[in-house]
C-alpha cells in the first residue's frame, strides 16, 4: 500500500525578502513523502509552501490540513494513485497541497529521483532561460542586485517596483539602460498591484520610455474593467499574475481572459493548484493567442525543480522564465540545480539532500 507522510522546514532567507506585503525573514515549506510500504526507501517528494498574504491556503490551519491530508490518504489504503486524482482528493482551497501531492506522485512514478517528466530539461540535455530577479528594497540594495545580475550575464532582468518613490524607480531603470540597451537586455517590471487605477496610465507611459518588455499586475486584482481598459491602451504589454489566483473554474478562467485580454499571463503552480491547473491555463491562453511564462513562488529547491520540470514540457524558445529563486535561502534543500549566465540547469545524475 502507498503511504503518505510529511516533514517541514523553515527556510531562512539570505536577506529579508521585501515584498509588496512586507518583509519576510523565513518561509515554511511542507514536504509530502509518498512511498510504497513494500519499498519504503524509494519515495516521491512534493513541496507545499503557501505564501503569506497571497496563497489561498496560507493560514494557521494549514499544518492541520497537511496532517489531515496524510491521515485521509493512508486510511484509503491506495495500491495506486495517479497525479490526475490529486485535485479531487485534496479538494478546493488548498492549491499548494494539490501541487505537492501531484509532484510526489509524479516523482514516485519515475523512481523517486526528482525527475517528474522525460523532457530535455529533466534529462539534463537543455537548460531553461530565466530572468534575474531584483527584489524590492532601498535604492542601494536594488542597485547592488542589478549590478550583480548584469555581471552574472543575465539577458533578462525583472524588477519589483512599487515600494520606492516612483522617481527613484525610474532612475534605477535609467541606470540599467545606460549600461544595456533593449537589444542587449530585456527588462520586465512587476508592480504587484501597487498602482492606483487613476495613476496607472500615466506611470505606464513613463515606464515605456525605457523599452520595458512587460509589466505584471499594474493595479490590484479584482478590478477587471479597469484592468481591461489598461490592457487595451497601455504602451507596455501587461501580464496578469495575482489576477489568476483563486480562479479555478475553467469557464471563469476563460471569461477572465476574454474580458481582460492581457498580453501575457504569469503562472505559479503553487498558487494556481499544481501541474494540471497550470497546463489548463496554458491551453486557454494559447487558444486566445495570449503568451505566458512560468514562475516559481519562493519554494525551496524541491518546488523549484518541480516547476522547472513542468516548464520543460513546453518549447519556451529562449523566452526567459521566472525560475531563479532557489538561491534565496541559506538552508535550502541541496539539489543538482545550478544557474549559469541566466540559464537554469538540472543534473539528473547529481545528488539531492536526503530527507529524513
Amino acid at each position: 500500500m502507498l503511504c503518505l507522510r510529511f516533514t517541514q522546514r523553515a527556510l531562512r532567507f539570505n536577506f529579508p525578502a521585501r515584498t509588496s506585503r512586507g518583509a519576510l525573514a523565513e518561509h515554511v515549506a511542507w514536504y509530502l513523502h509518498l512511498a510504497d510500504d513494500a519499498a519504503p526507501a524509494v519515495a516521491g517528494v512534493g513541496e507545499a509552501a503557501p505564501l503569506a498574504g497571497l496563497s489561498p491556503d496560507f493560514g494557521a490551519d494549514f499544518p492541520a490540513a497537511v496532517a489531515q491530508l496524510c491521515n485521509r490518504f493512508n486510511a484509503g489504503a491506495f495500491a495506486t494513485f495517479a497525479a490526475a486524482d490529486a485535485p479531487a482528493f485534496v479538494g478546493p482551497g488548498y492549491p499548494a497541497l494539490v501541487f505537492a501531492l501531484e509532484t510526489a506522485v509524479l516523482d514516485l512514478a519515475l523512481g523517486g529521483r526528482r525527475q517528474l517528466y522525460a523532457n530535455a530539461f529533466s534529462q539534463g540535455r537543455a537548460p531553461l532561460p530565466i530572468n534575474g530577479l531584483v527584489w524590492m528594497g532601498d535604492a542601494p540594495f536594488m542597485r547592488q542586485q542589478i549590478q550583480q545580475k548584469l555581471a552574472a550575464g543575465y539577458s533578462c532582468l525583472k524588477l519589483k517596483i512599487g515600494s520606492l518613490d516612483f522617481e527613484t524607480e525610474l532612475a534605477l531603470l535609467a541606470e540599467i539602460r545606460a549600461v544595456a540597451g533593449p537589444d542587449q537586455l530585456m527588462l520586465r517590471v512587476d508592480a504587484n498591484g501597487a498602482f492606483a487605477p487613476a495613476e496607472a496610465a500615466g506611470k505606464l507611459a513613463r515606464l515605456a520610455a525605457f523599452r520595458v518588455h512587460s509589466i505584471e499586475q499594474p493595479i490590484a486584482a479584482g478590478q477587471r474593467p479597469e484592468l481591461a481598459a489598461l490592457c487595451r491602451a497601455s504602451p507596455i504589454p501587461i501580464a496578469l499574475d495575482e489576477e489568476l489566483i483563486g480562479v479555478s473554474d475553467p469557464a471563469q478562467q476563460a471569461a477572465l481572459l476574454d474580458q481582460v485580454r492581457p498580453a501575457y499571463i504569469v503562472l505559479k503552480p503553487t498558487l494556481l493548484g499544481g501541474h494540471a491547473a497550470t497546463r489548463r491555463w496554458i491551453a486557454l491562453a494559447e487558444a486566445r493567442d495570449i503568451d505566458w511564462w512560468i514562475t516559481s513562488a519562493l519554494e525551496s529547491n524541491v518546488g523549484l525543480n518541480a516547476v522547472a520540470q513542468l516548464t520543460g514540457e513546453y518549447e519556451v524558445r529562449g523566452f526567459a522564465q521566472g525560475l531563479g529563486t532557489g538561491q534565496l535561502y541559506h538552508n535550502n534543500i541541496a539539489a543538482p540545480l545550478s544557474i549559469e549566465r541566466g540559464n537554469l540547469f538540472f543534473d539528473p545524475n547529481g545528488t539531492w539532500e536526503p530527507f529524513k
